[in-house]
């Protein structure tokens, strides 16, 4: 089996005398691509002629030094995770880092939008199209009730357009920073999260 992290390998007790040593709980879990399991799932991973009993006891010691965390549900499941320092919940560094894809407007380079050779991207930017389209036809209505001329004016249309998108996205977007900033430190974090429980 392959060694394992350092973190780990510290803590747990090696003493190869038991039937079912933490090294081998620990490997098992690892190994596995799945982040749960229930005392079961890991003694049919095992060994099968290994007690629930046993498990349970070694699951129990690797809780005792942090190698583990458990989480219990309705109707007494509990079940056990590795519990990754670098991580608020249980998701190894590599799942972490997987989760950190790049987005396909990332990826889409000038080369390939004049080629067309990133579909992916090029649905992309054409959705995101749509619907700034969209965002431009609520402002066309609602521009000649406040009898306002457009903010950027040219004899040439697609200028006129294009710079009246500009100006729809940057306010867009100064619109979704001040929204996150009250989300996460002005009146909703101070009054709805004062609600929530740490689960840690």
């Amino acid at each position: 089996m392959a060694s394992l992290p350092p973190w780990i390998d510290a803590r747990i007790d090696d003493d190869l005398n038991k039937k079912l040593t933490q090294r081998h709980v620990v490997d098992t879990m690892l190994a596995a691509d799945r982040p749960y399991f229930s005392a079961e799932q890991i003694r049919a991973r095992v060994r099968p002629d290994v007690s629930k009993e046993t498990v349970r006891l070694r699951l129990n010691e690797l809780l005792e030094i942090d190698v583990i965390a458990a989480e219990t549900y309705p109707e007494s499941i509990t079940l056990y995770y590795i519990n990754h320092p670098e991580s608020q919940w249980p998701l190894s560094p590599e799942g972490k880092a997987a989760l950190t894809y790049e987005t396909p407007l990332d990826t889409l380079s000038v080369s390939d939008f004049v080629r067309l050779r990133n579909p992916a991207g090029i649905r992309t930017l054409v959705l995101a199209g749509f619907q700034l389209s969209l965002v431009l036809f609520a402002v066309g209505i609602v521009v000649p009730l406040l009898a306002s001329d457009p903010i950027v004016q040219s004899s040439n249309a697609y200028w006129e357009v294009a710079g009246n998108l500009f100006v729809v996205c940057f306010v867009l977007l100064i619109l979704e920073r001040i929204a996150r900033k009250l989300r996460t430190g002005g009146v909703l974090a101070g009054g709805v999260r004062s609600g929530r429980t740490d689960s840690n």
